[in-house]
Order: structure tokens, then sequence, then C-alpha cells
């Protein structure tokens, strides 16, 4: 079955908020999607608006973590909301700021 994240051509992707929430990076997709659509969140360092903005593998994801700044590389795009070891294997952790 084909990835219904990827068009023709083009490397799959997923949504932020969806990619954040799957991860574990976020507690809720609806607190993904409000730091999101709030400018909170920069992808390959431009600052997004929407929570619909793409991801795929490769990418750099800068975001507020509680009083941190997280800094994360997305190694490869996960199917559903696993577990946390799961989770760790779809990113790598780059920056942690204070």
């Amino acid at each position: 079955m084909a990835d219904p994240g990827a068009a023709p051509g083009h490397a799959p992707t997923l949504r932020i908020d969806k990619y954040l929430w799957f991860v574990r990076l976020c507690s809720s997709r609806s607190s993904a999607q409000k730091l999101a659509e709030d400018g909170h969140i920069r992808l390959n360092g431009r600052r997004i608006d929407r929570a619909h903005a793409p991801v795929r593998a490769h990418d750099l994801i800068t975001f507020p973590h509680g009083t941190t700044v997280r800094v994360v590389r997305v190694t490869h795009l996960p199917t559903r909301r696993g577990p946390a070891t799961e989770a760790r294997g779809c990113y790598e952790e780059l920056m942690v700021g204070g």
C-alpha cells in the first residue's frame, strides 16, 4: 500500500503536529498543533505557523520544550504512536538548551 502522505516523485511526509505527537515530543496532538500555530516551531530554520506543515526524513525541528529549546533531526517517519523506545528511534537529539 502506498504512503498517503507521499506525492508522486516526492519523499513521504507527515504533518508536524502528528510527528511531534507520534514520537512523544508533545504530550498531545492538540498541544503540538498549538505550538505550530502559535509560531513556536522552526522547520529547517524557517518559522512555521501551521500544524499541517510537512515533515520529511532528515528535516531539522527546533521547538520549546518546557524551559529549554530542543533541536532534533528526523531520522524516519513513524506510522503510529508507539512505545517510547520506538519513538526515540525516529529522531536524533542534536541540542538541548537551557
